[in-house]
């Protein structure tokens, strides 16, 4: 007699312009990993973000004001609770840089994204262990997926002092050491000869505007003339009745 599982509902949105795989794509795979790690769970959610939620995400969580390619929150549900496994974060555009520097598909980068993500909601820690949970994961995409599985293209948090230095291919890579000092150096210069080839422009000259026809004389004030004040004659006395 074969054991039946409850159902699994994934809870899919998305709040990135670029479009990412869905159920039909990743259905079978978070099946597959929810039946191979946590068959007790009935539901997680997986939300597709940019680069800047994401980032608002790692700051206001980990205190890290970078963004990453993926982040996990694992449910703590109380006893009796809905089984929550918890939620799953992707940055689209981070994948999409990924698998363009790996020569793979967008789907192919999500898909190790999603694993990684769900043995951290089964409680498994590659910041903690002695790399158990990355062999296990390079297992689960041999055999899941029937993949040579993806190095992780970020890691977690970047080193004081790094930089992201952008490629000719427009992707993006954390450089640290004398190579963040050089990066640091070459902005410097950059900024500093913006700075003299900048001009100040000279304000313009206003100059009286002249209308339609001939221009108009100047009027010329004439001298105060004095009034002349004429004294009247009397008029001649006439006869008569006044009545």
């Amino acid at each position: 007699m074969t054991e039946t599982r409850p159902p699994f509902i994934v809870d899919w949105s998305s709040r990135s312009k670029m479009r990412g795989p869905g159920e039909h794509s990743l259905g079978k795979l978070l099946q597959d990993l929810r039946d191979r790690l946590a068959p007790e769970a009935q539901g997680m959610s997986l939300t597709y973000v940019d680069d800047r939620g994401m980032r608002k995400l790692n700051r206001e969580h980990r205190g890290k004001n970078i963004t990453t390619d993926v982040l996990s929150f694992p449910s703590s549900t109380e006893k009796g609770a809905f089984p929550h496994l918890g939620d799953i974060v992707i940055s689209l555009p981070t994948a999409e840089k990924m698998a363009k520097k790996f020569g793979v598909s967008r789907r192919r980068e999500v898909e190790t994204l999603v694993i990684h993500a769900f043995l951290h909601l089964s409680g498994k820690d590659h910041e903690t262990d002695r790399g158990e949970m990355m062999t296990l994961q390079a297992q689960l995409e041999r055999e899941l997926l029937d993949e040579e599985p993806l190095a992780m293209s970020l890691k977690r948090g970047r080193k004081p002092g790094s930089k992201v230095k952008k490629l000719k291919d427009g992707s993006r890579v954390v450089v640290t050491g004398r190579a963040a000092a050089a990066l640091v150096r070459r902005e410097r210069v950059k900024k500093e000869k913006k700075v003299k080839v900048r001009k100040t422009v000279k304000p313009k000259e206003l100059t009286p505007k002249r209308g339609p026809g001939r221009p108009r004389k100047e009027a010329t004030t004439a001298p105060s003339a004095k009034r002349v004040m004429r004294r009247r004659r009397p008029s001649p006395s006439r006869s008569g009745v006044i009545g």
